[in-house]
């Protein structure tokens, strides 16, 4: 009974020494920041959290990992207690968001050992996302840090909305705080929301009048900011039953103001500008995919610094490069990168001037500028190369080896390549 007591005492005074320890640190963080960083402890101590969350419990003790930059707090640490947000948050796009702008650096001469933590887990050499961004890699460390992660760091941490120490519900309520990311030539939503008719009434009538991001994308406070969207990034729509169900969602939406019908027509009409946005770039696709089979392209892929992921050949999917590549492939870019956003958001966010002057325009003049490309470099004052009659002035050997590669990777089934085959043949 006595050894009883004794232990019990024992493990009472190591908790006690233990909430000492913490209790020190946490007094530690405060003697020092007040002095130090006084803006960041006021804000903390006026916040939700001052009086109920201490520094240790979400930065941890480890003060010599905070001074190498690594005190960031995760937003696995935030859904401790804000497990429906965090939940939700993870099924959305934003927590998805370093999985679409990552990249394994541990090749790179310029890497930056502290990026490994975006991909493993503390000790673990196990990454959480196998997802490689080509673009990534092939900046510097700086601007890896300051013109990627800063953004893309959205998936594991919640200050990127709602900053560090505040906890004020203003801040994420204003569309304002969407604006940091999404903006810019490859995905101006809030430009196309600001300077529609739905943006110029947000500061005369107000949030509960006006739709902004949050009412359309954050329905009612949820953090799933997928709410209502029916296609990926890059314009692919989801599967049935998903596609309806999302559809639904932003029609109800809508609906709060207008009526269900207009609704309806406005989304299918930005439907079919989607599609049809996505129809010119395919066209232009062929036609660089055209000069790579012929050898045409200057500088050919095999004859300047390789692509990070797939080496010394063509690449025009997600991974496509804005640098280190040929003047046509630079316009496809643009005309994939920047255009088709501009024309294709712009039309869900009912933006005129965006979906047809900033988008559909540019998107049909880079057209141009890439026929005109292609025609300069195969030398030919010719139709549009994807229109260009085949002749045996063109070379039918030439055409069949064109063919084949088309074929090969998987452009044509099987069936078409015979029957274009046998179209050539037939023309010797």
């Amino acid at each position: 009974m006595k050894l009883l007591k004794i232990s019990c005492l024992l493990g009472l005074l190591t908790a006690l020494f233990l909430f000492a320890n913490i209790a020190i640190a946490a007094d530690d963080c405060l003697s020092c920041h007040q002095g130090k960083t006084p803006a960041t402890v006021a804000l903390w101590q006026s916040s939700a959290h001052g009086d109920k969350v201490t520094c240790v419990e979400c930065h941890g003790s480890d003060h010599a990992a905070m001074l190498r930059g690594e005190g960031l707090v995760p937003a696995t640490v935030c859904g401790k207690c804000h497990e429906q947000a965090f939940h939700e948050h993870s099924a959305s796009r934003h927590g998805m968001g370093l999985h679409s702008g990552w990249g394994c650096t541990r090749n790179l001469t310029s890497r930056n050992p502290a990026e490994c933590r975006f991909c493993h887990e503390e000790g673990s050499t196990l990454p959480k996302t196998t997802v490689q961004c080509a673009r990534f890699q092939m900046q510097s460390a700086e601007m890896r840090e300051i013109g990627c992660n800063r953004c893309h760091r959205v998936e594991s941490s919640c200050a990127s909305c709602h900053t560090g120490h505040m906890t004020d519900a203003k801040i994420v309520r204003d569309p304002g705080v969407c604006a940091k990311c999404h903006m810019g030539p490859d995905h101006p939503q809030w430009e196309m929301w600001q300077t529609s008719q739905h943006g110029t009434l947000y500061p005369v009538i107000g949030a509960e009048r006006a739709p902004d991001c949050q009412r359309c994308h954050m329905s009612k406070g949820t953090h799933n900011v997928s709410f209502g969207i029916t296609a990926t990034p890059g314009g692919v729509p989801f599967p049935e039953p998903v596609y309806s169900e999302k559809r639904q969602q932003m029609l109800t939406i809508c609906s709060e103001c207008h009526a269900k019908g207009l609704a309806q027509r406005e989304l299918t009409a930005a439907d079919a500008v989607r599609v049809q946005s996505t129809a010119l770039t395919a066209t232009a696709d062929k036609i660089v995919w055209d000069l790579y089979d012929r050898g045409k392209l200057q500088p050919m892929p095999a004859d300047r610094p390789p692509h990070p992921l797939s080496g010394p050949t063509l690449v025009t999917d997600s991974q496509l490069l804005y640098e280190d590549t040929s003047a046509i492939e630079r316009l496809l870019f643009k005309m994939k990168k920047y255009d088709w956003a501009k024309a294709v958001k712009g039309a869900y966010h009912q933006n005129p001037a965006y979906a047809h002057w900033y988008g559909n325009a540019e998107l049909k003049m880079d057209l141009i500028d890439i026929r005109s490309e292609a025609t300069r470099l195969l030398g030919e004052k010719a139709a549009p190369l994807e229109s260009r009659p085949v002749t045996k002035a063109a070379g039918i050997e030439e055409e069949l080896r064109v063919l084949k590669k088309r074929f090969e990777r998987k452009e044509l089934t099987e069936e078409v390549y015979l029957q274009e085959k046998a179209k050539l043949l037939d023309g010797m």
